[in-house]
């Protein structure tokens, strides 16, 4: 089994309806050992859309990296997220943030994320899950990261727990 820590978001809809309905369906692939809260924020790249809810999961699977991708597609597909502009609203957004200690990088996956370092919507709710976790290739912690980051996403509050 590979620990892998996930980062969930949406602004269509009922937005914690799609993120609860995501972690369920998530739950047929991923042991979960744990969920943040739900935060609220900013959209990034493209900033004229609805606000985002956000969260993160750590678990454990048996998928292998692309495998754990295609699932996580199809997850998205199968709750009505269809293609847009690049950045812009979605139903619901999955995606692998970090995979144990792989370093992959291909021309449909990057582990870690290559945008991880920038993004306050996930690395505040995966600081709150995984604090000390030092992603691989990186030389501070999640907790680090995410009180350095700012402007692409920033969280405005915490809004619920799952």
């Amino acid at each position: 089994m590979n620990t892998i820590y996930l980062a969930l978001g949406s602004n269509l809809g009922d937005r914690a309806a799609n993120l609860r309905a995501a972690v369920e369906a998530l739950a047929r692939l991923v042991t979960m050992v744990r969920v943040s809260a739900l935060y609220e924020t900013e959209p990034a790249y493209v900033a004229s859309q609805p606000r985002f809810l956000n969260a993160a999961l750590v678990g454990t699977t048996a998928l292998e990296p692309i495998a754990l991708l295609a699932a996580l597609k199809a997850i998205e597909h199968n709750m009505g997220r269809v293609a847009g502009v690049r950045f812009g609203p979605r139903l619901i957004d999955l995606d692998i943030l970090v995979y144990g200690e792989h370093v992959l990088t291909t021309a449909e996956l990057t582990i870690p994320h290559p945008r991880l370092a920038e993004r306050p919507f996930v690395l505040v709710p995966l600081a709150e899950i995984a604090p000390d976790l030092v992603p691989p290739g990186f030389s501070a912690t999640v907790a680090t990261l995410a009180a350095q980051a700012h402007g692409n996403g920033d969280v405005i509050a915490r809004v619920d727990t799952f």
